[in-house]
């Protein structure tokens, strides 16, 4: 059934899109309950030679969904089931339920976890195709690293639509796929509509044995700083301490793989520096985000306003850092702009980020810098195993800033792209892999990477995201999307290596 624009629930798919930055306006709306609903609805609208997209939760940063050239949008946001699928020996999850309806099921029938994303709202369908770490990445790695298979709805050279299910088994002749949805983001090859997860080294046939087993608390930290406290020269020894800190305490084996923390280095106007923290070392927690504490304040001071609290992994995940995740009712507009980092930032880029945030020629209230822990296991795994080529990574970083007024879009967009061009001036305005930075990943887009007036490195947007597993994703959507049916600003382009037209 066509949803149009006079449907109630036509605008409850459009209106649900995150970042108000864009807006939707295609001809009609699928609801889909089923793999085969999606068939055909998918053969529909090629058939029509309609522009389409998929959603699901609704949480893309960049307008891939909300593409004034799109004419159709097949919604798989009902499509909620997880379940313990016998026949795969695996934990069946459809890309419909969010990361938060995915953790109450693994957790209430079997006590299991996989480490999804920290916003419980995220649909699944983009999400685990994108990769996906969260909270416990450093911990268990990513979401990605414990998918056993795909279900995905493709197009073939004939324009025909049809259901392809792909493993990881080495004798499946379909295993490029699943690998490509390891990390080779959403919107690429077609229709995601069922995930299995289960770990490699499991055995057995019992789901609660399959995949790792949830936390039995989990410990918050939220302390701050006052910008009024803090001066150039101790905000440059706050930055310094968080850095080394990272550096030492990335491994897979370091005990403070446990302990993942968020810095947010917001604009001085706001007021605050405040340092999170997500611990699963049970009773020696609160020592863990002591001892951490005290290395980021050596030389600068303790935070003031220091909050623990200790609860239930499932209470945790269904409402984690409540006052991070808020937002207006009505939404808001944003832009993220994602680096991961091999080493800490230099002298040189603490001073940029120290005068992005404390300048007084411009009114940007909603800008913040964050850092947050990365690495530990999520480095185990060789680049190429997965789509996931970032696994060099000690820091996933962001440069965000955020409005409500449309009006303001143009001096906030000017704003962040001038901080994070500075702060990688040193290889041309974006993170190009190598000695210091591992690139970007893809779950948190950002056209601005395939636009050469703020990408100036002769690196294309592709080698940022993909590195070198680019020329495997383009094989891959030759084979599985021929006539390049799914494709948005970032999508992978087999027919060339450049930016899309």
């Amino acid at each position: 059934m066509k949803i149009r624009a006079d449907d109630p629930r036509y605008r409850a798919v459009v209106d649900r899109q995150f970042n108000k930055r864009f807006t939707a306006n295609p001809d009609y709306v699928r609801l889909v309950h089923s793999a085969d609903e999606v068939v055909s609805a998918l053969q529909e609208a090629v058939s029509e030679r309609q522009r389409l997209v998929v959603t699901s939760g609704g949480h893309c940063l960049e307008g891939f969904v909300s593409d004034p050239d799109v004419r159709v949008i097949i919604d798989v946001s009902p499509m909620k089931r997880v379940y313990y699928d016998r026949h795969m020996n695996a934990v069946a999850v459809e890309a419909g339920a969010t990361v938060g309806e995915t953790f109450r099921v693994l957790f209430d029938r079997w006590g299991v976890v996989v480490p999804l994303g920290e916003y419980p709202a995220i649909g699944m369908g983009g999400h685990v195709a994108g990769g996906a770490f969260g909270f416990l990445c450093r911990q268990l790695g990513l979401a990605a690293d414990y998918l056993y298979a795909v279900e995905v709805i493709t197009v073939d050279e004939r324009g025909r639509a049809g259901i392809v299910v792909a493993t990881r088994e080495a004798s499946d002749p379909n295993r490029e796929l699943w690998w490509a949805h390891t990390g080779g983001g959403a919107g690429n090859f077609g229709i995601v509509t069922r995930y299995w997860f289960r770990a490699l080294d499991a055995t057995g046939d019992d789901a609660a044995s399959l995949l790792p087993r949830a936390p039995e608390s989990i410990t918050t930290l939220r302390a701050e700083w006052s910008w009024s406290d803090v001066d150039h020269a101790g905000f440059c020894r706050l930055m310094q301490n968080h850095g080394v800190w990272c550096e030492q305490n990335s491994g897979a084996g370091s005990p403070n793989a446990s302990l993942w923390t968020l810095l947010e280095i917001h604009r001085q106007q706001f007021g605050k520096i405040i340092v999170r923290g997500v611990s699963t070392a049970g009773a020696e927690a609160e020592r863990q985000i002591e001892a951490h504490l005290e290395a980021l304040g050596a030389g600068v001071g303790v935070p003031a306003a220091k909050e623990l609290a200790r609860m239930g992994w499932l209470d945790f995940a269904l409402n984690p850092l409540p006052d991070l995740f808020a937002a207006p009712p009505s939404g808001v507009s944003v832009k993220v702009k994602d680096a991961m980092l091999r080493k800490r930032l230099t002298g040189r880029q603490i001073d940029v980020v120290f005068d992005y945030m404390t300048r007084t020629d411009s009114d940007v209230m909603g800008g913040v810098f964050g850092l947050a822990t990365y690495g530990g296991v999520v480095n185990t795994v060789a680049p190429d195993a997965t789509a996931s080529a970032q696994r060099s990574s000690i820091l996933d970083t962001a440069c965000n800033v955020g409005w409500l007024d449309p009006a303001d879009e143009a001096r906030n967009l000017a704003w962040v792209r001038a901080f994070y061009r500075e702060l990688f001036a040193d290889t041309g305005g974006v993170p190009v892999p190598g000695d210091a930075y591992d690139g970007a990943f893809i779950n948190h887009p950002d056209t601005d990477l395939a636009d050469p007036t703020l990408n100036t490195s002769d690196v294309p947007w592709h080698t940022l995201y993909y590195q070198a597993n680019y020329p495997r994703l383009q094989r891959v959507k030759a084979r599985w999307d021929p006539l390049d049916v799914f494709h948005h600003a970032l999508s992978v382009n087999h027919r060339d290596t450049g930016a899309r037209d």
